[in-house]
């Protein structure tokens, strides 16, 4: 099954739903947004041929991306190719997709694989029909993350920076401590409109971050709490009440759980520990 929705958003920006499963509803859908002729993600690998469709009907010749996961890098290489589109991001990020890496097999049969691409390292501003756009390193999901910010509409493309007001689950290499930093920092920007790649919130942004925030900063102190005392990680997991979504860990090979929120606040509060 292969879901592929348009969707108009203020300022002329286009949302695309995209999604992929062999039989029944996709387990997650991403969004990729579109602009002035630029892109910002490119979803699935799975997705290829309707994505390039998306962007050859646009005339895409720039793409940002995010960051380097399947599920946002996947059609970069073949946009570039067929396209001659330019694909910027983090410096990581052109690191990363300079040559293959190995994935998961549940990332490769949810989102299909990523294939090399050039990227164009970004920093600072870039000129666009909407006013200037600003990219800013908000590392924790992944080293390489970046948001996206228009800030004459008030418009943020987040990437994976919010995904929802509470998280049930994390990945393994998620840095719990770091998001917190930079869920901080985009809250110093002014804002309405939350264009994640998974979650989007067309009012309210700023609000819906703050909220996240919030729950992290509360689950990361109570953790820490708690593991100043001697409590091992995971009877923290059980005090707490955390609840785990077992099919999602069993399907992930514990890649994606709840449990690495708690191990990643640990890690975040002992590598501090270590720089002092």
């Amino acid at each position: 099954m292969r879901i592929c929705k348009s969707y108009k958003l203020d300022h002329g920006i286009r949302g695309f739903k995209l999604g992929w499963s062999l039989a029944g509803p996709p387990m997650m859908t991403v969004y990729c947004y579109l602009f002035d002729h630029i892109m910002i993600d490119t979803g699935q690998a799975h997705m290829g041929q309707q994505v390039l469709a998306i962007a050859r009907a646009n005339r895409v010749d720039r793409i940002f991306l995010t960051h380097h996961h399947e599920d946002h890098s996947g059609n970069g290489a073949m946009i570039h190719k067929t396209l001659k589109a330019r694909v910027f991001g983090h410096s990581l990020t052109a690191e990363k997709l300079g040559s293959p890496y190995k994935i998961l097999p549940y990332q490769k049969y949810v989102w299909g694989k990523s294939t090399p691409v050039a990227v164009s390292p970004i920093s600072g501003a870039t000129k666009t029909s909407l006013g200037k756009m600003l990219s800013i390193h908000t590392p924790g999901h992944s080293r390489d993350h970046l948001v996206y910010f228009l800030p004459e509409k008030g418009v943020l493309f987040s990437g994976d920076l919010y995904l929802g007001d509470r998280i049930r689950y994390f990945r393994a290499d998620e840095d719990l401590g770091t998001q917190i930093t930079s869920l901080k920092k985009v809250l110093d920007l002014d804002f309405d409109i939350l264009l994640c790649s998974h979650n989007p919130r067309q009012c309210k942004g700023r609000q819906h971050i703050q909220n996240k925030l919030d729950f992290l900063e509360d689950l990361y102190g109570n953790i820490i709490g708690l593991w100043k005392t001697g409590v091992p990680a995971k009877k923290i997991f059980k005090i707490l009440k955390l609840k785990e979504d077992y099919f999602i860990k069993c399907f992930c090979f514990g890649n994606v759980s709840m449990i690495n929120g708690v191990r990643s606040a640990i890690r975040h509060h002992e590598q501090n520990l270590n720089r002092v």
